[in-house]
């Protein structure tokens, strides 16, 4: 049985989740001072990527607390590679005043020579980056936006076992069509919303010292509608509401659990299998190019392999209408935190 959040306050005067559930939009509201467990446990971030045939772009600012994050990151599907800048700077306790709703109020950084602009505009959101040193001195820069029409979102309110104070709200917004141009050297490139779509992952909350999580989410066409899904696992206890949810024509079907089947010979050596408990999600995905991370301060350690790819198979909706997917982009990733 999974249940669906209802409005008010995110936290109790106790720091403690008042609710676990999902939604679609963002009812319960976060307020990052009514946290109550110590300050390096609050990890904040907004995380957008774009993507078409044949390129992606992702973007993040993050507040970890004890350090930042701003990252840009492009991959080109063609050539098979991968180039990122990353500026961290350290002991943000929240400085970098990410708002509290992915609805109001804008993030506009600029740290180390690289600057990064998400703002909302009407209709949808701007994102604006610039990175001279990017690529060995080539410079990435540009700017594209993301159109959003009233539409569903992927919400969810998890709590962690043994960890009353900790807690993760997170909201995925797919589907969201790009326009626009990014600059890579002497290179221009376009964004088409025919063909290009975003995703912002949206988290707040308050994370366990050691965890891993799956993730894995698509936006593009079906039959010439928008359909996309976000699928995961691993970000706490999820037996009030799974995290996983189809979107098509804009309006959320939401399906229970799921698994990663991930080939033992390595993240992008064969196609990862994905099954979910209900029937309605059976899908596989070709891996194209592999992003890897691998950091190791002991008491911290990441560990990301996301891998972009395309996926095919079949999803059924509410109603029971069976939707034979071929080839949409999207990614997927396993990440290990300790942190």
């Amino acid at each position: 049985m999974q249940h669906k959040l209802t409005a008010g306050p995110l936290l109790d005067q106790r720091g403690h989740l008042v609710e676990a559930g999902w939604g679609t939009e963002l009812v319960r509201r976060y307020d990052r001072s009514a946290i109550k467990a110590p300050w390096h446990r609050i990890k904040e971030w907004d995380y957008y990527c774009v993507q078409n045939e044949r390129f992606a772009l992702a973007m993040v600012v993050a507040d970890n607390s004890y350090m930042g994050l701003l990252s840009l990151t492009w991959i080109d599907f063609e050539a098979g590679t991968v180039h990122e800048d990353t500026v961290m700077p350290f002991l943000t306790r929240g400085r970098l005043g990410l708002p509290s709703s992915s609805e109001t109020g804008d993030i506009v950084m600029e740290r180390d020579g690289m600057s990064l602009s998400f703002t909302h505009q009407p209709g949808g959101r701007m994102l604006r980056f610039s990175s001279p040193k990017f690529k060995d001195g080539a410079g990435l820069s540009g700017e594209v936006f993301l159109a959003q029409p009233p539409m569903d979102t992927m919400v969810i309110a998890t709590p962690f076992p043994g960890a009353p104070k900790a807690f993760y709200y997170n909201q995925k917004i797919n589907c969201m069509a790009a326009s626009g141009t990014v600059r890579l050297g002497e290179e221009t490139h376009t964004f088409d919303p025919a063909s290009s779509f975003g995703v912002l992952d949206w988290g707040r909350g308050v994370w366990t010292y050691e965890n891993t999580w799956y993730w894995g989410s698509a936006s593009g066409l079906h039959e010439g509608k928008p359909f996309g899904f976000n699928i995961g696992y691993g970000f706490g206890d999820v037996s009030a509401a799974s995290e996983n949810m189809v979107f098509f024509e804009g309006r959320a079907h939401k399906l229970d659990r799921l698994e990663f089947h991930i080939p033992e010979s390595g993240h992008c050596d064969e196609p990862w299998r994905f099954s979910s408990s209900d029937g309605r999600f059976e899908m596989k995905f070709e891996p194209l190019v592999e992003r890897y991370v691998h950091t190791d301060l002991k008491l911290i350690k990441v560990k990301t392999q996301q891998v972009f790819g395309t996926y095919s198979g079949t999803v059924i909706l509410d109603d029971g209408t069976a939707l034979a997917i071929e080839g949409v982009r999207g990614f997927a990733e396993e990440v290990f935190n300790r942190w």
